[in-house]
């Protein structure tokens, strides 16, 4: 098989490496950045009391609910007194029913008037942690000493740490499940070279480091934000028994059986590998039958090339499904498709970007490597980039989930913005590849003569041609000058070369692109997702009004005392500006009615600043409350906030958005 020549592969990757570098840096850092806070946290979507809400008398409890699953522990809501003192009881309440994801702590009675801070702190189920805090008065509001915290959980030079610990990780996951399909599917040859075996076996060392990393610093990250607490055995013993500590340890074990993997592939393949290609040469193989097979295949290779392929792929596969198990993919809708997606989507990216750095080390460091390994690389890649587009327009949808998501909301807009961008970086790859084809399929002409111009060099510089004078600084002057010389003539021979200048000016451009993209991300791990946002002010959840038809609605509630749970039904007829009838039924978890003490409704109009409009409807029968003459001035889109008062001192608010027209 022919072969590119060494001298002008060195040429063009001393030329290239830099900028392409930098271009897998930013593709690197443009793909893994997302898959840090930008995908579903979970996100505070009401509270009971209301952040700034003036309530007349004390409340028994505390509750707050979120937009998704969240892990919360006895002291992650904390209640404090003007003067700054715990006036929670410290025991954490699971008030959560159906879809409803609500958590709450109980009060100190006799509680006095003044304004009280609420500090809380969870841990999504996308293993990233969350906190917040608010305040309430009862009364009226007063001075306060709390002072609401400006740092959140997860930052801090642990948050930094641990950030770098997780894009290692990524990194070393890439280059190490990419290099080793590089060899396997590209080329065969490669198993035996040095270059290649370092930066395969770097690569599992980072892996394996930064998730050692990742599982010392877990308590830390999600606590104290301290360097201390990771010497903290029982804060470890916690993180082993959460779904990230579990997944954490499952990707060690696993890097054990990578690197039984690694030493299979270059010890018994590579020896076997070099052997079959020796043998080739020697009986001829390479002509004919044997010219259409890379040198060194020969059945015992194939055999345990085979064995490799099957084993590689299901650690490979392991390894990233500890990512999709513990993260963004296991959470939200539609997980049980999320998470083999998001596996295949992190299979795709080690694939194409792990290889193209396996591909850039053996044109710098590796001589003769074959022109057909470059064009079956050219079609994994472009096999991974097809993956890499339809798992990553799926998990686009799962974050945006609506078209008014998607132009209405930040995350949404600069999701726009980033999927331009792609498009645009995909155009000058594909003009790239155009150039790259040229390159490897140059006549064999032009690297010959390349190749002379380097002997010319060579044959000046050797021993036999070189007279040494005796003194050591005009030997040192006459090394310079050969030197300058060699250098010039191969930056002329590499400037008249037309496909590397085009190359060139293709790659600088994919660079800029991939800068402008990185931005973009950057931004957007820092943005809530759309369908959090919706999902958060209501919009997704509120009750469109239909002419001549009643807004319905049904909402769980438990205000955590006995017989506490249930759900109340809201009718409002019909549904539109000017007066209305309100009925209201309460049902047990059987559906039966639920005869409670009290039951008061407030209508409220947020963008027009209106309201809470109180009110207290009538008892008709057991369950069953009824007002009429509700007047609603306007229309748009109205909160109903429904309070259930199931003892003297239990009792709850619950919320909906309904559009009154």
């Amino acid at each position: 098989m022919t072969a590119i020549a060494p001298s002008p592969a060195r040429v063009r990757a001393a030329a290239l490496l830099p900028r392409l570098a930098l271009v897998l840096a930013a593709l690197l850092a443009a793909l893994f950045t997302a898959a840090g806070p930008a995908a579903a946290h979970a996100a505070l979507t009401a509270s009971d009391p209301q952040d700034g809400a003036v309530v007349a008398t004390a409340p028994a409890q505390v509750t707050l609910s979120f937009s998704e699953q969240v892990a919360m522990g006895d002291d992650s809501i904390r209640v404090m007194d003007p003067q700054g003192k715990r006036v929670d009881t410290g025991e954490l309440r699971d008030m959560c029913s159906g879809n409803t994801i609500r958590y709450g702590t109980a009060l100190h009675s006799g509680l006095p008037d003044g304004t009280y801070t609420v500090a809380w702190q969870a841990i999504s189920a996308d293993s990233h942690p969350v906190s917040g805090a608010f305040t309430f008065s009862i009364g009226a509001p007063s001075a306060t000493t709390v002072a609401l915290p400006t740092a959140q959980v997860g930052g801090g030079p642990v948050g930094i740490a641990y950030a770098i610990a997780r894009y290692a990780a990524y990194a070393g996951f890439t280059v190490l499940v990419g290099g080793a399909a590089f060899i396997l599917l590209c080329w065969r040859r490669g198993s035996a070279q040095r270059p290649l075996q370092k930066l395969i076996v770097r690569a599992w060392v980072t892996l394996t480091a930064a998730t050692l990393v990742m599982l010392v610093l877990r308590t830390p990250y999600t606590g104290s934000g301290k360097f201390a607490d990771a010497l903290d055995l029982d804060g470890l013993k916690a993180v082993l028994e959460t779904k990230t500590g579990a997944s954490l340890v499952s990707r060690l074990l696993l890097l054990g059986a990578a690197a039984l993997f690694i030493a299979v592939l270059f010890g018994a393949y590579a020896r076997r590998t070099e052997e079959a290609g020796e043998r080739a040469k020697r009986k001829g193989k390479e002509k004919g039958r044997g010219a259409n097979r890379e040198p060194g295949a020969d059945a015992e290779a194939d055999d345990l090339l085979f064995g490799l392929g099957i084993g590689g792929t299901v650690v490979a596969g392991g390894i990233a499904a500890t990512w999709a198990l513990s993260e963004h993919a296991s959470t939200g809708i539609q997980p049980g498709i999320a998470m083999p997606a998001d596996i295949l989507h992190l299979l795709a990216v080690a694939t194409w970007l792990g290889g193209l750095t396996a591909l850039l080390v053996a044109l710098h460091k590796v001589p003769g490597i074959e022109r057909e390994a470059v064009r079956r690389f050219s079609r994994v890649a472009f096999v991974s980039v097809l993956v890499l587009a339809v798992t990553g327009v799926y998990q686009a949808w799962r974050q945006i989930g609506s078209w008014s998501a998607l132009t209405g909301t930040s995350y949404g807009q600069l999701l726009l913005v980033k999927v331009g961008l792609v498009a645009v970086l995909v155009g000058i790859a594909y003009v790239s590849r155009s150039w790259t084809a040229r390159l490897t399929d140059a006549p064999a002409g032009k690297p010959a003569k390349i190749a002379r111009q380097r002997g010319d060099v060579s044959r000046e510089t050797s021993p036999a041609s070189v007279t040494v004078p005796d003194d050591p600084k005009r030997a040192a002057q006459l090394a310079r000058q050969r030197a300058a010389r060699e250098s010039a003539r191969e930056k002329q021979a590499r400037d008249a070369d037309p496909a590397r200048a085009g190359l060139r000016r293709s790659v600088l451009a994919e660079a800029g692109v991939a800068i402008a993209l990185l931005a973009v991300t950057t931004v957007l791990t820092s943005t809530e997702p759309g369908r959090t946002a919706e999902q958060a002010s209501g919009r997704d959840t509120a009750a469109t009004a239909v002419p001549n038809r009643a807004i319905k609605i049904t909402l769980p509630f438990d205000t955590g005392g006995q017989n506490g749970k249930g759900s109340v039904r809201v009718e409002v007829d019909p549904g539109r500006v000017g007066a209305n009838s309100l009925h209201v039924w309460v049902d047990d978890p059987q559906g039966q009615p639920l005869d409670i003490p009290e039951i008061k409704v407030a209508f409220t109009l947020p963008a027009k600043d209106i309201g809470p409009l109180p009110l207290l409807p009538e008892r008709a029968a057991p369950g069953h409350w009824s007002a009429s003459g509700v007047q609603l001035p306007l229309a748009g889109e109205w909160r109903i906030d429904v309070t259930v008062r199931t003892s003297d001192i239990d009792q709850t608010t619950v919320q909906k958005n309904v559009k009154i027209g």
